[in-house]
């Protein structure tokens, strides 16, 4: 009975921390590139009154035997890597990767963060920057004189000056991928840190033999947060934690008739 109170107690908990996920998936649904997160779920030990395969008499053994569980617990939180839609924004400066891969910004403590948020603009030097100040990396500098900025679906920046008709190339954004994407350590802004569960990044050019995607110029990836889905889990994992709930009062009302037995 006492393992009742207690395991219960897990699931309210488990579910407590599945209802912070949500919420944070719901209030990312207007972030650029931003990808929602799933939390799997893992059961407890198990107390073995009777092993499994344990001997019944000489010639048999148990079946199934009896194994109480103790509970479950949060396991981890996988990053779903399904793309987010594609919505126009008219800006030159904001770019969308359509299929895999992150861009490369460089972090003000000299790291290299990756990013699917791709809303670019040119600072004081003409190097294009995130909102935070994040150079893109490998850095391109747009000619303060420019007046028109292209972006192919292969990375190749091109802009024209004035004066001038035929444009001239100034730079390729390059993307990275990884071989475990969800091993990427999230940190806030839309960036993310490479991790030894990550594996080291594979860098290269748009649409590349590297299998990378491709760029698309004047549009950003949306979040992929799903709300009716998120709302659907948000109703589960209230209805979970509202059952865990009663457990633990039909525990505590089990003991107080053993007290009550006592005296």
């Amino acid at each position: 009975m006492f393992h009742a109170l207690y395991t219960a107690a897990s699931g309210m908990t488990a579910q407590q921390i599945n209802l912070d996920n949500i919420a944070n998936n719901l209030a990312n649904a207007s972030t650029s590139g931003f990808q929602s997160r799933r939390v799997q779920f893992s059961d407890l030990l198990y107390q073995n009154e009777v092993m499994p395969g344990a001997a019944a008499t000489q010639q048999t053994t148990v079946a199934s035997g009896l194994q109480i569980g103790l509970g479950t617990m949060p396991g981890n939180t996988e990053i779903i890597q399904l793309q987010g839609e594609l919505a126009s924004t008219g800006n030159p400066m904001d770019f969308a990767i359509q299929g895999t891969g992150f861009f490369q910004v460089l972090l003000p403590n000299n790291q290299i963060g990756y990013t699917r948020a791709g809303s670019f603009q040119p600072d004081a030097q003409g190097v294009l920057v995130t909102a935070n100040g994040n150079a893109l990396q490998p850095a391109i500098t747009i000619p303060p004189n420019a007046t028109n900025v292209t972006v192919g679906s292969d990375g190749t920046v091109s802009v024209t000056l004035p004066g001038q008709t035929q444009a001239q190339q100034v730079g390729t954004i390059q993307l990275a991928s990884f071989s475990n994407p969800g091993g990427l350590n999230a940190i806030g802004n839309n960036i993310y840190l490479q991790t030894t569960a990550s594996g080291n990044p594979v860098t290269g050019a748009p649409g590349g033999p590297d299998g990378l995607g491709t760029i698309q110029q004047g549009m950003l990836e949306q979040a992929n947060v799903n709300i009716v889905d998120e709302f659907v889990n948000m109703i589960l994992a209230q209805r979970s934690y509202e059952s865990n709930s009663r457990v633990v009062k039909a525990a505590d009302e089990m003991l107080q008739g053993l007290n009550q037995l006592a005296q």
